[in-house]
């Protein structure tokens, strides 16, 4: 009779165990790093003048700085931008300055180094 009861335990420790460790529907799956690289960040930069270099960048949560080179010759300028990370296109954009660079709608990394300069 013991042994019938130990093994009616194990039975159903384990069966609490398998059922405990099983992935449910309702798991939240992490979501994937956003792409912070200086080709993620110079596709922002489309039309005239165009992109010479990324000479700088840093990004914090959907948020970015670069300073960039952009035209050529007697046109070429050192620029300072902010972007956005946009979601639904899977894309960093150009925001304007004058529109953004507030502390408060910025992380500090962004705010510092993208609304300071040019």
């Amino acid at each position: 009779m013991a042994m019938v009861r130990a093994v009616g335990s194990f039975l159903l420790v384990a069966g609490m165990f398998v059922g405990s460790v099983r992935p449910t529907s309702t798991e939240a799956v992490a979501p994937s790093a956003l792409p912070c690289t200086s080709g993620a960040l110079g596709g922002a930069f489309t039309g005239a003048p165009s992109l010479r270099s990324l000479d700088n960048f840093g990004c914090q949560g959907n948020w970015a700085f670069t300073w960039a080179t952009v035209g050529t010759g007697l046109q070429q300028i050192g620029v300072t931008d902010v972007l956005h990370f946009e979601a639904t296109s899977g894309r960093w954009v150009l925001v304007a300055r004058a529109q953004y660079c507030k502390p408060q709608l910025l992380p500090s990394v962004v705010y510092r180094l993208g609304c300071f300069s040019n």
